[in-house]
């Protein structure tokens, strides 16, 4: 499972700009299967990736085109996915977006995930063979009625804020 911590990053986007270019050849954010978010209005920059959560709320494919890998990592089957689009609005934290007729998502790069490989900030973390996943069931009810790009601006927003009151009370 990919662990985020926002505390540490800076918002170069390497990572990225690697995940797109791992699995495209070319750099491109939009190809990228997480996002990099600058909140300036509260000072904080961080990846939205896919948290392999307990839910599984992209399970809910009718088309049966998302599965979960040995690591965890969410499988999408371009030979069964009609780009209906029920998984993109399923996921609470806009870790799955649909562009240019594909489904993106962290599928963990088979094991050895690029964006951690960059990180020279410490901000992206992977830890293999991880049972326990979090819930996004909060963040489901709070992001219910979000496109894809609020739901990341809206979780990110939110760690941001508790973020910050931690810093706030260990500098008082």
């Amino acid at each position: 499972m990919i662990r985020v911590d926002i505390s540490k990053c800076t918002g170069c986007k390497r990572c990225e700009s690697a995940c797109s270019f791992f699995r495209t050849g070319r750099i491109n954010n939009n190809l990228a299967r997480m996002k990099v978010l600058n909140l300036y209005e509260i000072g904080i920059d961080g990846p939205v990736v896919c948290h392999q959560c307990k839910e599984r709320y992209c399970d809910c494919c009718p088309e049966d085109a998302m599965s979960t890998g040995s690591l965890g990592e969410v499988i999408v089957s371009p030979t069964l996915c009609t780009l209906c689009g029920v998984c993109e609005k399923a996921c609470p934290i806009g870790a799955i977006e649909i562009f240019q007729g594909f489904v993106y998502v962290c599928d963990l790069c088979g094991g050895r995930p690029r964006c951690v490989e960059v990180c020279t900030e410490g901000a992206i973390s992977y830890e293999a063979g991880e049972n326990e996943h979090p819930s996004l069931a909060t963040v489901k009810k709070e992001t219910k009625r979000m496109n894809t790009s609020q739901k990341r601006h809206s979780y990110l927003k939110k760690i941001g804020i508790e973020l910050r009151k931690k810093w706030r009370k260990s500098h008082a």
